[in-house]
């Protein structure tokens, strides 16, 4: 994995993995002039982010959502023309249900950050009036939080959360609300390197910062179909149904590894990173899909509170489905839930749903599936940043990328993308090849636009 000779075109680079990672480096690349070639085991890209045909229904393993300061995901779905098929709210507003028909939401108001969330967390109603009061200097505090401080790797969220008058009904009930689906894990056993990130980056810095997106379509047109035909427009060689099994059969003058952070490490060679990413453990995410025979709820989406229903979406549309309601039930920090067994699922979450909607009781249930990805993400624990490697390892021409590398985020589609720009960067300067000025680099700080 030497330097090559010749002009800008001459490097040849190869890139692991078809995920939303490899995706973003072999474009990176291609855009840059170097000859990518991207090798992805499975019939298809996407990676962790993907579509299951089922009963004529189109299905996503998970309900993936992104926010406005997730600009290099944004950018990507512009760079590969899709980002007309996602919907982005035009301000942050989470509707909060809970069983019996109470409602609350999470919204932002036109305050500037920090305060534009104030008013929604001080009517919070289902917190006292004393938890309410005591969420907003919580939120201050943590809006002053050094993220490069490397203390904030050695504790847990929930920790500093009660350290700073936070109660077990206020964590569970609104703290959770947003680290459970970031981190996939609740705040206590969250990294508060990790928990601050999310709050500060996501709903602290910006005001706009937070505001949700997700997918219209199904993830596999939004991501896999869209991508492989941006990286053949570009010019990028993907191989499909192309397992690799060791690094030196590449035969390319740099490559990028842009797999899961347990596949990494069975290729990488002895001495590439200093510590095993194995290490890093994994967390599982478990969806539920629930199909009815009539609408049950008029909202796009909801979290839960009181209920093991951690958010709900309506994907109906995505679906394909042409009468009824199909739901999209998200439970992350899944530990337990991704060994049961579909008739146990649906004995607890089918009720569940009935208490949230009251609609549901009266309707059908027509088709009730589950999507379980026991090793979602890696685990967010303390002591994660030192398992994180860079893009650099200690072999030349050997790079890394990944949602579990280094990016500073948790593993989410933003650190994802964030990682295979970066990556591709560093290969391409280690060929002594310039990348475009104009072109933003993944070092950047995040914006809220």
């Amino acid at each position: 994995m030497g330097r090559r000779p010749g002009g800008r075109g001459a490097v040849r680079i190869a890139v692991v993995g078809g995920g939303l990672a490899g995706i973003s480096a072999a474009l990176e690349l291609a855009d840059a002039g170097a000859s990518a070639t991207l090798f992805e085991a499975r019939p298809r890209l996407g990676g962790a982010t993907f579509s299951i045909e089922r009963d004529g229904l189109w299905l996503d393993n998970g309900q993936h959502v992104f926010l406005r300061c997730c600009t290099d995901y944004r950018g990507l779905l512009r760079r590969v023309g899709v980002e007309s098929q996602v919907v982005l709210q035009d301000r942050l507003s989470i509707p909060v249900v809970s069983p019996g028909g109470r409602r609350a939401a999470l919204e932002r108001t036109a305050l500037p950050a920090p305060f534009h969330l104030a008013p929604a967390l001080l009517r919070f109603g289902f917190l006292t009036r004393r938890e309410r009061l005591r969420v907003v200097p919580a939120a201050l505090a943590l809006g002053r939080v050094d993220l490069d401080d490397p203390a904030l790797d050695e504790r847990t969220f929930g920790d500093w959360l009660a350290e700073h008058g936070q109660s077990a009904n206020a964590i569970a009930g609104l703290w959770n609300l947003i680290t459970l689906p970031a981190v996939n894990l609740p705040a206590a056993e969250a990294s508060l390197a990790l928990g601050a990130k999310v709050f500060k980056t996501g709903l602290l810095d910006h005001a706009a910062a937070g505001d949700i997106g997700y997918a219209a379509v199904p993830l596999q047109q939004l991501h896999g179909d869209a991508s492989e035909r941006a990286l053949a427009a570009a010019g990028v060689d993907v191989r499909l149904h192309a397992r690799v099994s060791s690094l030196g059969e590449l035969g390319q003058d740099a490559v990028v590894l842009a797999v899961p952070h347990t596949d990494a490490a069975a290729l990488l060679p002895p001495g590439a990173v200093e510590e095993d990413p194995r290490g890093l453990g994994a967390s599982p995410i478990v969806n539920l899909h629930v199909v009815y025979d009539r609408p049950v709820t008029d909202l796009p989406f909801a979290a839960g509170y009181g209920t093991p229903v951690q958010f709900v979406f309506d994907r109906t549309g995505s679906s394909g489905l042409a009468r009824g309601q199909c739901l999209a039930v998200s439970i992350s920090g899944a530990r337990g839930y991704e060994t049961r067994s579909l008739e146990e699922l649906r004995a607890e979450f089918e009720p569940a749903l009935a208490a949230l909607f009251p609609a549901a009781r009266s309707a059908r249930v027509e088709r009730f599936f589950a999507t379980r990805e026991p090793e979602a993400t890696f685990r967010g624990v303390p002591g994660t940043r030192r398992l994180r490697p860079g893009a650099r390892t200690t072999v030349p021409g050997l790079f890394l990328a990944g949602a579990w590398t280094d990016t500073g985020w948790p593993a989410t589609m933003e650190g994802a993308v964030r990682s295979g720009r970066l990556a591709a960067h560093e290969a391409l300067a280690h060929l002594g090849v310039s990348v475009d000025s104009k072109r933003p680099n993944p070092r950047q700080k995040e914006l809220a636009a």
